[in-house]
Parts: structure tokens; sequence; C-alpha cells
């Protein structure tokens, strides 16, 4: 996580007790005994939520098969990919959707990594230096991330906002120790 102080803190969900009332016999709390409890999985016919988390690849989610959809975007920004969000809302149902940021996200301090993206850009992809210097100038601003845990819960908030009878739950996947915590 950035070193910026947060209005947020992190809960620890790492037993039964820690569940919040509000969230248990939903699918947010089978997510969280999935992931960190490992519970035994069910079997599912169709999907139970929607889980928009970045892309990076150090981030696996225990869950079972056809338990949810998958939405996975730089820095789990839904920006961009909301039709891809509302499909899985409108065609198949989806209530719930947990929306993960992780520790350690490469897009915070992007302008840090520009270097290192433009020379794997120019060694790559084939890219002259001036096309990745403008590609990576054009989207960084949009991508980038001051806090992993503030924009999460506000990316939750904005969402809640645009699809107002969804249940949104901001979480943060922590990278260290490969467990799910909650947003308060």
């Amino acid at each position: 996580m950035s070193d910026q102080i947060t209005k947020f803190q992190l809960q620890s969900v790492f037993s039964e007790e820690n569940i919040p009332k509000n969230i248990i016999g939903t699918p947010f709390a089978d997510l969280i005994r999935y992931h960190n409890f490992a519970t035994k999985f069910k079997d599912y016919e169709k999907a139970e939520l929607a889980v928009v988390m970045c892309m990076d690849n150090r981030k696996q989610l225990k869950i079972p098969n056809k338990f949810a959809y998958i939405l996975r975007t730089a820095g789990a920004r839904v920006t961009g990919s909301e039709f891809k969000l509302s499909f899985a809302i409108g065609f198949a149902d989806i209530k719930h959707v947990a929306l993960i940021g992780h520790t350690n996200c490469g897009m915070v301090n992007l302008q840090s990594k520009k270097e290192k993206t433009v020379s794997g850009l120019i060694e790559h992809a084939g890219w002259t230096k001036e096309q990745a210097e403008n590609h990576f100038t054009s989207y960084a601003p949009f991508f980038e991330i001051e806090n992993e845990v503030e924009f999460t819960a506000s990316e939750a908030k904005r969402l809640k906002e645009k699809y107002p009878k969804i249940s949104f739950l901001p979480m943060i996947y922590k990278v260290e120790d490969y467990k799910l915590y909650l947003i308060e």
C-alpha cells in the first residue's frame, strides 16, 4: 500500500465471528469463507456475484467454478469497462459486486514506472521511443491511483451511485498474506 494516510481502515476477517452481520447470508460472506477460510466449495449452476479486481498476477482468488463473474482491469478501475459489469448485472442477474483492490498496486505512482514501461514497449512491442512515450503520457493519468484503499472505496461509492440497486463491497487483497480484508 502507498504510504499515504487514509481515512479508511482494513478489517481482517480470519474467522466466522469476524464476518460483519450485514453481509452474513450474502455471496460476500461466501467469498470471504472460500478465500480466507478455505471453506469447502459448493457446486454452483449460476454466478452469485461479480468480482472486479486488478489484473495483477500476484492475486488468485480461491473460489468455486461458476461462483462469480470476474472482471480484471488495471487498478480495479471500472471506468471504460462499465458495459462488462452491466452485462453481468443485467443478463446474469448479479446483485452483489465485490470490488477488490490490492496492496503494492502497480498503478500507484505510475510516473516512477515510466522509464521501464517505455523501454519495455520499445524492446518487446517494437515501438519507437516517441510512440511509447506518447502512449504512456496519454494513458498514465487516467490509470494513476494515489492510494489503493482510498481508490477502491471511492470506486465502490461511484459504482453504487451508478447502480443503486446493486450491493457493492470494497475489499483489499493483501499480496503479503494472500488474504481479503474489508475496507471500513
